[in-house]
């Protein structure tokens, strides 16, 4: 079984370039400003941390003021050695304030990133649940009285003569098909009439 070749991802790829560019950057000026050794190749560390802690608050849906100002801290101190060694900074003659920067970067980057991993992230409430929250109750709608049932027709009500003689037919002819008495609701059924109307009917068929 033959296996695919490995693809190279372009995006991964300019993003290290990138890092790596940017970490050199951050480690001449911090050896440039008089840190020696192995903390020249540490504050690009703390720079590239500040960054990521920042992003994954953004991500993470907290505090979002606290995130963007440690990020753009972040980003500040990266793109301003980037600029530095790009030939507009003699790195042999680093200036007295630029020395003082890099010197007090460690406990900016300490507390910035002691504050965004401790910060707990609060849920935002939609407005929709705000508007709820909010509203006051609403009063429950007065109960309506049950509506009383309508009286029956007695059953000895009067009936129009004309009903009858129709109702009669259709009762005649119910017995001649089938050789029985039409019952009530058989009759309701063929007059199209209410069952109280039914009953009455049935009673001057007898």
């Amino acid at each position: 079984m033959t296996r695919s070749a490995p693809r190279v991802d372009a995006v991964l790829v300019q993003a290290v370039i990138a890092g790596a560019l940017s970490f050199a950057h951050l480690h001449d000026l911090a050896a440039a400003a008089g840190q020696n050794g192995w903390k020249a190749w540490a504050y690009p560390i703390s720079v590239d941390l500040l960054l990521v802690a920042a992003w994954r608050r953004l991500r993470s849906g907290g505090s979002k003021t606290a995130a963007w100002c440690w990020f753009l801290v972040a980003l500040t101190a990266s793109l301003g050695a980037n600029v530095a060694t790009a030939g507009l900074l003699d790195l042999g003659a680093v200036p007295a304030w630029l020395r003082i920067l890099v010197a007090g970067w460690p406990a900016v980057a300490f507390l910035g990133g002691t504050l965004l991993v401790h910060a707990s992230p609060k849920p935002e409430e939609t407005p929709a649940q705000e508007e709820v929250n909010t509203a006051p109750a609403a009063p429950s709608a007065p109960e309506l009285p049950a509506a009383e049932p309508e009286p029956a027709l007695p059953s000895t009500a009067p009936v129009p003569p004309a009903l009858v003689a129709l109702a009669r037919k259709v009762a005649d002819d119910h017995r001649s098909r089938t050789g029985t008495a039409i019952d009530t609701s058989t009759l309701r059924a063929r007059l199209g009439v209410p069952m109280p109307l039914a009953e009455a009917i049935a009673s001057q068929l007898t």
